[in-house]
Order: C-alpha cells, then structure tokens, then sequence
C-alpha cells in the first residue's frame, strides 16, 4: 500500500483530458451500443452520455454555467478518454500490487481541496475542466495510484525518463487489454494511452447533439 501526501494539480487533471461534442453513435458493427470495449468490458454510449450529462447539470447549477459550457464543448471526447484510461490504469496497478484505500482518498483529497482553497473552490475548478463533483475523488484515487505505480517502476516523474517509464508501462497494459474504440469517437493510441479524434475521412462521425448550459 503506498500512501503519499500528494498534491493534485489541476493542471495535472487537465492534462488527461481532451474534448469533443456529445454524440449519437448507435456503436459499431461488433459491439452494437458500446463506444469502447476493453478485456471484453464495455463502455456503453449510455453510460458515456450519463458521464456528460452529470457535467452539464453541475455547470448548469454554477454561476459560471455558460463559460464553463462554452470551454468544454468537446466534453464527449474528455469523457470517454478518462473513462478508458481509469481502465488502463486500475489494471496497471493492480498488476503492479498498488492498492489504494478509502482513507487514502480522504486525505489525499483533503490535501488538495486545502491547497485549492477550500472545497467549493476545487470543486469549482475541477468543474471548469470536466470534473463533475461527483467525481473527484476517483481523480483523487487516479492520481495515487498513479504515484504508487510510479514509485513501484521506480521512475521519478519529475524526470523525462521517469515519466517515459511510466507511460510505458501504462501503454503495455493499453495494449494488454486490447482498447477498441467505436471508430465514431475516434481512435486509442496505445503508445500515448490516450484517446484521438477521428481521422479517416469516410468515417463519418454522428450528429453533435445541442449542448445547453
């Protein structure tokens, strides 16, 4: 068990997120209804859409609403990319013996909100950058395990080579659990572990449904 007084930059949460509009795909040919399979697990649209419509909600209730819309209008993209990747990471670690534990994320969590300000500030940072309220402390716990994993490689992420070490342990468990992505949200990078938009131009991508604060 690795527990670390880590502080959780948002710059950092940031930094795994990408954006693109909601949209309507009805899943491909071989995983009818899924945006994303991996290990045989599905990522529906559903749940998908239910990630994007938390953030919405929680925007809309802000004071800030319409900026925080206005931001991220890509959400659907962000989303689908950190839901994958709270895959790949979970298994990375669990396959490296990190655990995390519910007392973890509670100090971890006060640590930032400390640094943020308070908590109604990090939650309205967070919100800013996709992070519904509801979901910061699985950030939290991402974030430790990815400290656990880190000091388990014995890579120093402070450190290029440190960093490439992480990733590439992270990219041998990407490819491991064989990430297919419905080809409308784009494609996986196993090497960069993270989520790209669509390129091929015969795929067409489903019609962005209208985004309201």
């Amino acid at each position: 068990m690795f527990r670390r007084r880590t502080a959780l930059s948002v710059s950092a949460a940031a930094a795994l997120l990408a954006a693109t509009p909601l949209l309507t795909a009805c899943g491909t040919d071989a995983h009818p209804g899924a945006a994303a399979v991996m290990d045989g697990k599905r990522i529906t649209i559903a749940q998908l859409q239910a990630r994007v419509k938390d953030v919405r909600a929680a925007q809309a209730a802000s004071p800030q609403g319409k900026q925080m819309v206005a931001n991220t209008g890509r959400l659907s993209l962000a989303t689908l990319n950190g839901m994958i990747f709270d895959e790949v990471l979970a298994r990375a670690a669990a396959d490296a013996g990190v655990t995390v534990t519910r007392a973890d994320i509670q100090k971890g969590r006060a640590a930032v909100e400390d640094r943020a300000g308070g908590a109604a500030r990090l939650r309205t940072m967070w919100l800013q950058q996709s992070i519904a309220p509801d979901r910061i402390d699985g950030v939290v716990r991402n974030q430790l395990l990815i400290d656990g994993l880190a000091e388990h490689l014995n890579a120093d992420r402070g450190r290029p080579d440190g960093q490439r070490k992480l990733v590439e342990a992270l990219s041998k468990t990407s490819r491991a659990l064989r990430v297919d992505v419905n080809p409308r949200f784009g494609k996986w990078d196993d090497q960069e572990v993270i989520l790209g938009e669509t390129k091929d131009p015969w795929i067409v991508p489903s019609t962005a449904q209208p985004q309201q604060a």
